[in-house]
């Protein structure tokens, strides 16, 4: 079968002819429609994460959408964070307990491109900031995949209204695309003025933050919310640290939460990957074919690329 193979620790993935994996107990083969190049990826490849350098040759891809005896399925893999092979393949080998069963129209590369991100986005809102009806959200990184699901997240559980956050022009037209009220722009490293600008845009005091940046932009926004606000941080991209002030927490009284999907039971990840399914939710993405893999990961890992790339197989 065609694969694309990790040669070793910091180099991009080159496509080449390997033998078909061998299912071992409670596993299938999931032919494989598409696969996208994401984050986690890019990291564990580096031999530079928390989950060590991984063991190569290896076959990259944390999640896929393929097929398992003509039924449509999502499916994760821990390739890069443990010995094994991930979805850059035309098969995979996949402990059947964790497939997710789809809708038979699903778009495949559609779904890939939201993957984990969408997740992540989704119980970041729900189950850990109790979102509901008529509250007003601001949501940091917007132009990225966790924040443009953010934002149609909010508008379908109701938000009164949604603020995004973001940095370059084309973020913010993405966070715009996405249906946010309005956008602001994450051009200065002032606390107090990025503050003023969250609050004005809010028109009001603001109820939850949703925040895979942290940094100056995570302090400001908290400046923004009223009394029992929660901010909720799943990503440092703006720094690992944050000038968040103690007056702001103590004086309305704000929680701080913080999420990850590592701490998703199997039914909580299928959960959510089931709803977001049946949702018409879209991020700014591209297919490439699989033989273009290389290039498509330079690009990615560059930040060239006009959203996420999904590998077509």
């Amino acid at each position: 079968m065609r694969a694309a193979l990790i040669p070793g620790p910091g180099r991009p993935p080159a496509v080449a002819d390997r033998e078909p994996p061998e299912p071992g107990p409670g596993e299938v083969l999931v032919e494989v429609r598409a696969a996208p190049i994401t984050p986690l990826d890019l990291l564990c490849a580096s031999g530079t994460s928390y989950f060590g350098v991984p063991r190569t040759p290896y076959v990259p891809g944390v999640q896929g959408v393929g097929t398992v005896d003509g039924r449509a399925v999502w499916f994760p893999t821990s390739a890069g964070m443990a010995p094994g092979d991930g979805s850059m393949a035309a098969l995979a080998c996949v402990p059947e307990a964790d497939l997710v069963p789809l809708p038979p129209d699903v778009d495949p590369v559609r779904l890939a491109a939201l993957g984990l991100s969408a997740v992540a986005a989704h119980r970041a809102l729900t189950s850990t900031g109790g979102l509901t009806t008529g509250e007003t959200v601001i949501v940091l990184g917007a132009g990225g995949v966790v924040g443009q699901v953010a934002v149609q997240l909010a508008r379908l559980a109701g938000a009164a209204r949604v603020v995004a956050g973001a940095r370059s022009a084309a973020a913010r037209e993405r966070a715009r695309s996405a249906g946010a009220d309005t956008v602001v722009a994450l051009d200065t490293d002032d606390v107090a003025e990025l503050g003023a600008r969250f609050a004005e845009a809010a028109g009001g005091a603001a109820d939850l933050v949703l925040d895979p940046l942290f940094g100056v932009p995570a302090a400001a926004a908290a400046r923004a919310l009223g009394p029992g606000g929660r901010l909720v941080n799943l990503g440092s991209s703006a720094g690992e640290t944050s000038p968040l002030d103690s007056s702001t927490l103590r004086s309305r009284s704000l929680r701080v939460l913080g999420y990850t999907n590592n701490a998703l039971t199997r039914e909580e990840r299928a959960e959510s990957v089931t709803y977001l399914a049946g949702q018409e939710l879209t991020v700014a993405h591209e297919a490439v074919p699989l033989a273009h893999a290389a290039a498509a990961w330079e690009r990615q890992a560059a930040g060239a690329a006009e959203g996420r790339i999904v590998l077509v197989v």
